[in-house]
């Protein structure tokens, strides 16, 4: 059935176990929401992935415990297979494409109506969970991202890292949009390519699929951090590395940086004429702003207080088609 550009399926497509991302759209032809039905009478677990075609260890995990199953899972699952077009060019999304992480609001693209369908129909299931797995492209380690503080929300994230992130910004993507409905998580499983990824999240879900980890209420030992603003470099600004005569020029090592504390005066890279204009940082509290967090003192790019960034990349591209990085404080 296709609903709105949606393809809705009930059961597994021919070839799905066994075909890579690249050739997803063969089988799928578009975004798919897909009801596997499960041994035990629940309400479906949801499962997002692809939603950066670029993405793949979510995807590739999902075959993983779909095989272990044998295409049954204890509980019912509704995954949600996002943009397979990008995938097959293997991009985060296509020119003129929204990024489909950012579409879980009110909206008059296809790709909108597309996400309101699956919200939708997963309210009427009365869908237990929200699992949506991403991959970095810097280095940084496993983590987790909650909407909300709520002990269920943590103990869903617990199980897949200690290391949790409480992030509200950006309030479009797909994990925000659900976490009014369930416990409610972004999974942040590494680089592409790293089979270690693929196994921490084949291993979560196969957890997932067979008990409530939500209701732990033992949330005490976790890394709890709150992003506390977004940097961006503005459209009309070149990025790239130290040496390339960009407007902005980032270090060779900058995703080096990621989950560590900065001190005030840290060097993220350089900026033409010693200039910040290119820089915008987005903050949730309006009476910070930018020169709070960055500061530009003789050309280069530092830190302007004690602050841990994450996602911070070398793939330039990443950081003009969505951030240079977030920055985070501490939570007690």
């Amino acid at each position: 059935m296709i609903v709105s550009e949606l393809r809705i399926l009930s059961s597994l497509p021919e070839g799905f176990l066994d075909c890579g991302t690249r050739d997803l759209y063969r089988i799928l032809n578009g975004p798919t929401l897909l009801h596997l039905p499960g041994d035990r009478p629940e309400p479906p677990l949801f499962i997002s992935t692809l939603l950066h075609g670029n993405e793949t260890t979510g995807f590739a995990a999902l075959q993983h415990v779909l095989r272990h199953f044998d295409g049954r899972p204890p509980r019912p699952a509704s995954i949600f297979i996002g943009n397979v077009i990008a995938a097959h060019h293997n991009v985060r999304y296509l020119p003129g494409q929204p990024d489909y992480n950012r579409i879980w609001v009110e909206g008059s693209d296809r790709e909108h109506a597309v996400a309101r369908h699956v919200v939708e129909a997963m309210r009427k299931l009365d869908v237990c969970a929200c699992i949506d797995i991403h991959n970095n492209t810097g280095r940084n380690p496993h983590y987790s991202i909650v909407a909300t503080r709520d002990v269920r929300h943590l103990a869903l994230a617990k199980k897949f890292s200690e290391r949790i992130v409480f992030a509200t910004y950006p309030d479009t993507s797909c994990s925000v949009a659900f976490s009014g409905l369930c416990p409610s998580v972004t999974l942040e499983a590494g680089i592409v390519g790293d089979a270690s990824g693929v196994d921490h999240v084949a291993k979560y879900l196969i957890s997932c699929m067979e008990e409530d980890v939500w209701l732990d209420d033992d949330v005490a030992e976790i890394d709890l951090y709150h992003t506390v603003a977004v940097v961006r470099v503005k459209d009309s600004c070149s990025v790239g590395i130290l040496g390339e005569g960009t407007d902005v020029e980032l270090l060779p090592d900058v995703d080096n940086l990621n989950f560590n504390m900065l001190q005030p005066g840290t060097t993220l890279g350089k900026t033409r004429n010693g200039c910040g204009d290119c820089i915008t940082v987005h903050t949730e509290n309006p009476v910070m702003d930018w020169p709070d967090y960055l500061t530009v003192d003789n050309g280069e790019l530092k830190t302007a207080r004690n602050i841990m960034p994450a996602m911070l990349t070398t793939d330039c591209g990443i950081v003009k088609m969505d951030c240079l990085c977030y920055l985070m404080e501490r939570l007690a």
